[in-house]
């Protein structure tokens, strides 16, 4: 509700920046992007309490973070492109480093599964992967923060010192789908999360029967 909310706001409220229907598509990519960065944030975190409690339920806790912060990678990714396309005309372009450093951290957390698969499971596993998750926040913030370090600023910059760049209403309906966007998360997390143990604990009961 919070989501669908947020964009009818942007799409039916908010007025166009600069005229430009197209850049409300801001209102969708933004908070696809702050959501994966916060995903991949909890995973990291999640690694952090079972390197420190060694308490194994964080294990699939982590894995689960890491695991929407990659698909909602993915989406950032598909929804960048899509502006780009109208914005400059190209799908994408390596002469922008701000894309570039998404792209790695999207592909370093692409390995950490390939990692997990290779490694047996156990103890060793689990405090490997969380060590790669933590290694993996270290990107967010170079990444988050190469937007405003670029030479050639691609992306609009909207939050300043000085506050957000934009009108009110335009405010209001990014913080809504910002909001919705990290509930959706929150729902998609809890239930992979459930799913995840309840076939974790189904296999035990098997193995004791067998």
């Amino acid at each position: 509700m919070l989501l669908s909310g947020g964009l009818a706001l942007g799409f039916l409220w908010a007025p166009p920046a600069e005229g430009d229907d197209a850049f409300r598509i801001f209102y969708i990519h933004v908070p696809i992007a702050l959501t994966a960065y916060a995903c991949f944030g909890w995973g990291a975190w999640k690694g952090l309490r079972l390197l420190w409690t060694g308490d194994a339920r964080y294990d699939l806790e982590s894995y689960t973070g890491v695991h929407m912060g990659t698909i909602f990678g993915a989406l950032t990714l598909v929804t960048g492109s899509i502006w780009a396309r109208h914005t400059w005309g190209v799908w994408w372009t390596w002469g922008d480093r701000q894309l570039v450093l998404f792209l790695i951290l999207f592909l370093f957390y692409c390995a950490y599964f390939m990692l997990r698969s290779s490694l047996a499971e156990g103890p060793g596993r689990a405090r490997i992967s969380a060590v790669y998750a933590l290694f993996g926040v270290v990107l967010i913030p170079v990444s988050f923060l190469a937007i405003r370090l670029a030479e050639s600023l691609v992306h609009p910059v909207v939050f300043e010192r000085d506050g957000p760049q934009m009108a009110g209403s335009m405010f209001v309906s990014f913080l809504v789908c910002l909001a919705g966007m990290l509930a959706l998360a929150a729902a998609l997390y809890r239930n992979e999360l459930l799913g995840k143990r309840l076939d974790l604990r189904l296999r035990e009961l098997r193995e004791l029967v067998s």
